[in-house]
């Protein structure tokens, strides 16, 4: 398998591992190629649709990374739409960023736009 390094939204970096890698505990970058299989899980999962060129959602990136961290009810998703763009097109995500939280391959909650921690904690407070 091949390890590729690369920049993160965060300024951090990224492993990545073929299709999909982990960047801390509890956040995974996900692919056209295993978007399916990781929203189909019994644990909910918040997928981050974002670009490398979009600067509220490098605003956001810490904030997710930091939920992820303190929850481990749930995984965050992290899906690059210009590399990955088959999955945003599929769920109708018109604006970046979008975080849509999946349970059983279902759709539970959108929030569109980046937003401070304590909000997005309110949303998700059901799935915490």
């Amino acid at each position: 398998m091949s390890v590729q390094h690369t920049p993160s939204p965060t300024g951090g970096e990224m492993i990545n591992q073929g299709d999909t890698s982990t960047m801390a505990d509890n956040i995974v970058t996900l692919s056209d190629g295993t978007f399916d299989d990781a929203i189909s899980g019994d644990k909910p999962i918040l997928v981050d649709f974002w670009a490398e060129w979009c600067g509220p959602c490098r605003v956001i990136a810490p904030v997710l990374e930091e939920i992820a961290g303190e929850h481990d009810s749930i995984t965050i998703g992290k899906l690059n739409i210009d590399h990955n763009p088959t999955p945003a097109a599929k769920h109708d995500v018109m604006s970046i960023p979008t975080l849509i939280l999946f349970k059983d391959g279902l759709e539970k909650k959108r929030i569109v736009g980046a937003a401070p921690k304590h909000r997005l904690l309110q949303e998700l407070a059901e799935f915490l």
